[in-house]
């Protein structure tokens, strides 16, 4: 069973490629390329796609930027991989976002401010020195790189390894994970990689269309992904296509 830890690896590792396939010239004979008409009347709305639209919507208008903010890549672009790479970065952030709302903690406040004072006695320095020590962590606790920071680097890798360390309870200033958090992790985590593995076509697929045999009315199967051609293969009558036309029947 893939886990969530292993959906947000595969985000934050393929990230570089998703940056490199943006300019690379389209494959075809991939998943989803072939039988167009097939693959079109897919149905999309299972609960793990319907969480991470959610997020997409919620986030609409923070895509209204330039593509190309993505990187300087060369012409022509391959839209449909920065399409893919804002709609993921927007909903892993988003999921960060949201979470850090509720299981991360404020940072720690310094002591207030004092006027300059020699300490003329230990106690004195024993207490300035304590005060010292506070404000070194209060600045350190601000800025420790294990917290989820609202400005700054705010990417789909850095969203992915930050969520991951809270699934994975790597230690920080955040409390533990509830299920309901864990799974709402896990939801916009499995989108995320099902859209970078689409993308990059690097993944094993299979689909049950919607539309039946035209000869049986059994159900088609269609495999491919991985860089193979898609095939469609009736469970009913056996027959079996590929972009060529029927190969077995």
């Amino acid at each position: 069973m893939t886990t969530t830890a292993t959906h947000l690896r595969t985000c934050a590792i393929h990230w570089t490629d998703l940056h490199e396939a943006a300019g690379q010239p389209a494959q075809y004979g991939a998943f989803g390329l072939g039988l167009r008409g097939y693959l079109a009347r897919l149905d999309q709305a299972d609960a793990e796609q319907l969480e991470y639209e959610r997020h997409q919507a919620a986030h609409l208008r923070s895509l209204e930027r330039d593509p190309m903010q993505l990187g300087d890549r060369p012409t022509p672009v391959r839209l449909h991989i920065l399409d893919t790479m804002r709609a993921v970065e927007a909903a892993l952030v988003h999921c960060a976002d949201d979470i850090a709302h509720h299981v991360q903690r404020a940072p720690m406040a310094p002591p207030r401010a004092q006027r300059a004072a020699v300490a003329r006695t230990r106690a004195e320095r024993l207490a300035w020195e304590d005060r010292a020590r506070q404000i070194q962590q209060a600045k350190a606790d601000l800025v420790d790189p294990r917290r989820w920071k609202y400005t700054g680097r705010r990417t789909a890798p850095h969203a992915s390894l930050w969520l991951l360390a809270r699934i994975e309870r790597a230690a920080g200033p955040c409390r533990r994970l509830t299920d309901d958090e864990e799974q709402h992790i896990g939801n916009v985590a499995a989108g995320a990689a099902a859209r970078v593995e689409r993308a990059l076509d690097i993944a094993a697929q299979r689909r049950t269309l919607s539309t039946p045999c035209p000869d049986c009315d059994g159900a088609v199967d269609v495999h491919g992904g991985e860089g193979r051609t898609p095939v469609a293969h009736c469970t009913g009558c056996g027959k079996i296509w590929a972009e060529s036309g029927v190969i077995a029947a």
